[in-house]
């Protein structure tokens, strides 16, 4: 019998190994273009029903990062984070990003956040599908459509600066 039970060992130490590696790590996420694509068709239909024609989807929010999806289909606001990178990976789409100048008459939407307003000077850079940014943390911002009819982009919030 006990010679039945050592042979049993190795085989329930394989079999719970394979278990524990089937679990994530806490914190991993994994968001497949499938996925993300489901979540732009409601994001279009959202849009559409939005007086700012723009949708926003909070994918997951850590201590020090977290991660969206928006679709929009008109200009966004100005934005201004004083703690906080923005990393835009554009899936589709293109706009105008008017980065960097200064903003003016912006509004503290939360703490370290400045909305509306507008920003005076910057220079400004094509973004089409494929295309990643990132813009540092106190630097104005603004995604203008200029005649395009829609962008889809996944954001990465690095927090803490």
């Amino acid at each position: 019998m006990a010679k039945k039970l050592w042979l049993l060992c190795p085989l329930a130490i394989l079999l719970l190994s394979a278990a524990a590696q089937e679990n994530d790590p806490l914190g991993f996420e994994l968001w497949t273009p499938a996925s993300l694509q489901r979540l732009e068709s409601q994001m279009h239909a959202d849009a559409s029903t939005d007086p700012h024609h723009f949708a926003v989807e909070l994918l997951a929010d850590f201590t020090h990062d977290s991660a969206m999806l928006v679709h929009r289909e008109s200009d966004g606001p100005p934005e201004w984070h004083g703690t906080q990178v923005d990393v835009f990976l554009v899936q589709s789409g293109s706009a105008t990003l008017l980065i960097g100048g200064t903003l003016v008459n912006g509004e503290t939407v939360a703490p370290h956040e400045k909305r509306n307003g507008t920003i005076q000077g910057g220079v400004r850079r094509k973004l089409s599908a494929g295309d990643i940014v990132r813009i540092p943390p106190r630097v104005p911002h603004q995604l203008l459509l200029e005649g395009a009819p829609e962008i889809n982009y996944f954001v990465i919030k690095v927090k803490g600066y």
